[in-house]
Parts: structure tokens; sequence; C-alpha cells
């Protein structure tokens, strides 16, 4: 997380009850855990705003981020001119667009809390990047209507919507931008419901960026496992507060798709659990081009490749695009 929004979040919740910003948690926790009702927003005032900027808005950020990072590693060059983000809050997706591709946009934040909204400005003023972001009120759903814009993110927002809301939202989406990118909790519900956008996506005539390394379908059997990824989230001394932890970090697990209609690259093979580094050798679980999930044994007769398996990550691309196949 840049330091920017580290100092805004830092600032949000000086002079703010501990008591208050502690039970707006509690309540905030259970209702992102459950079945979230379309009928009223999450989050109801500032008090809960600040509690889930402070809360989420660090995971959210490196999530997405992750995310986008894999997308830009397949269409180098590529710089999204407009942004939507839909059900963005207090805008942590647009931080993270902010942070993958530098530079001014045209940006466009819509949510039905006008809290989120709000307090998603107010933070913003932190980058001068996005002082001209605009930050509209809109209810996400089925009548929902989205402007031609380069990148539409979506990002925790698919579990608070009832099936026909969530199935107008990626329509919505696909008829509006060239690159869509979803990101859901790392949970095998959230993952299925990254699947049913992705399929979505593909039938409206997008191309499957990352992280998978085809557009055909899911190799994973359903209900026998999950597609996700994880990301370091950096605590700071607020944060750990705030969650009720003690450690330095926390990773956050997420699931996610990116579909465009850019002419994008994606990798050869997706590493999809955490690399095993035994004594001269690392076991990668990949999945391939082929539709297909292996795992494969690196060892130190590859050479080069040996090297860059010892540094490979759960999430990212195989062979690295700056590695020779």
């Amino acid at each position: 997380m840049n330091d920017p929004l580290r100092t805004a979040l830092a600032e949000l919740l000086d002079g703010l009850p501990p008591t208050e910003v502690t039970a707006a948690v509690d309540r905030l926790i259970a209702s992102y855990r459950g079945d979230t009702p379309t009928h009223a927003p999450i989050l109801r005032d500032r008090a809960d705003v600040a509690a889930y900027a402070a809360y989420r808005m660090p995971a959210t950020f490196e999530a997405v981020h992750s995310a986008l990072e894999a997308f830009a590693a397949t269409v180098p060059g590529w710089t999204p001119g407009s942004h939507v983000d839909v059900g963005g809050g207090t805008g942590a997706a647009t931080w993270a667009v902010a942070a993958t591709w530098p530079g001014e946009r045209g940006v466009t934040v819509l949510d039905w809390a006008e809290p989120a909204l709000a307090l998603g400005r107010e933070i913003a003023a932190a980058d001068p990047a996005l002082e001209g972001a605009r930050w509209q009120r809109a209810r996400i759903g089925k009548d929902l209507t989205l402007d031609a814009t380069d990148l539409v993110t979506v990002s925790y927002v698919l579990n608070e919507l009832a099936e026909a809301d969530r199935t107008a939202l990626v329509d919505a989406a696909a008829g509006a931008a060239r690159t869509v990118v979803i990101v859901e909790a790392g949970t095998p519900a959230g993952y299925a419901r990254v699947i049913e956008a992705r399929d979505r996506l593909i039938r409206a005539g997008f191309r499957i960026a990352a992280p998978c390394p085809h557009s055909a379908a899911c190799p994973i059997a359903p209900g026998t496992d999950w597609c996700h990824f994880s990301a370091r989230v950096g605590r700071s001394s607020l944060h750990r507060q705030v969650k009720g932890g003690s450690l330095a970090y926390e990773d956050e697990k997420f699931s996610y798709v990116a579909a465009t209609r850019l002419p994008a690259e994606p990798a050869p093979a997706r590493v999809v659990r955490r690399p095993q580094i035994r004594k001269g050798q690392v076991l990668l679980d990949l999945c391939e081009t082929e539709e297909r999930l292996r795992r494969t044994t690196v060892t130190k007769r590859h050479g080069d490749l040996y090297k860059a398996a010892r540094d490979a990550d759960w999430g990212d691309a195989w062979p690295p695009y700056d590695s020779a196949p």
C-alpha cells in the first residue's frame, strides 16, 4: 500500500472513539462473511465507512493491485485512459489502478452508499492523480448503465448482490469496457462467482488475460477445489489495532478474473499454489495453456529457470515473462 493512502487512512480514524470503530468492524466482519441483503448498503454512516476503510481498504488494495499487475504483464505498453470502479466504495480499486498505471485519467467511482463516496472523495485528495475523479451514487444492479470506458473494476461487490443483479452488472461491464477485472474473496463461494462472471464475459466476446492461460473451461472439477491467490498486506500499528491482530502483516486470499478485448498475451502457465522449495528442486503447481492442472519439478539442471523457480510466488506467470522457456 502506498504512503499517501496509508497516511490518509491513519488520519481518518483520528478522533473517532475506539469502541465505536471496533463495534463497526465487528458488524462489518459478520456482514462480509455472511449473505448480504441487496436492499440496504453495508456501509450506513461515517463510523461504518471509517471502520471499513481501516479494516478492508489495505487488503482490497493489495488484492486488486495483484490482479491488475498480472493483467498489465499481458498487455505491456498499454495504459487505460479511463476507468470506472463499480461498487468502489471508498476507492481501494481506484488507488490500485493508479499504482499500476501512474498518471491522470478519467475516473468514475460508483456506489450506492453516499457515506462511502464522501469519504472516498476525501481520501483521494491525498493523490493528485485522483483529484479529478467523479464519485457518483448509483444503484448497483439490474438498472445500472455504464458509459464506454477502457477499464471496469468490480472488487468484492458480487457477494453483495442477488444472482439477477450479478449477471446484470457483468453484462453492463462487458457492454461498456475494453477490459473488465473482477476480484472476489478467495473462498469457494467467491471463486464460484468469479467463474460465473468469467463465463459470461467469454460469451460476450472477451478473452481471458489472467490468471488463466486460456479462455477455455476451468480445469478444476466443480466442488473439488477452487482457484485463489494470496496478497501480503503490511499492517500499520493502527491497522493492527482496528483488526485486533498482533502480526505486522496478513495474507489476503482472493479470486479474480481479468478479461479483455485487447490483443493480450496470457502467461503460458500460472502458479496456482504456493511453490514448494526442496533441496535442489522446486515443485510448481501450474494451470497450463493445454487446459490442465499439472505439477512440474524444476531442478538445478534447469539453470536460470531453477533460479526463477526459487523466486516464483503463488500467482506468478510461468515461466516469467523475462525468462526463456
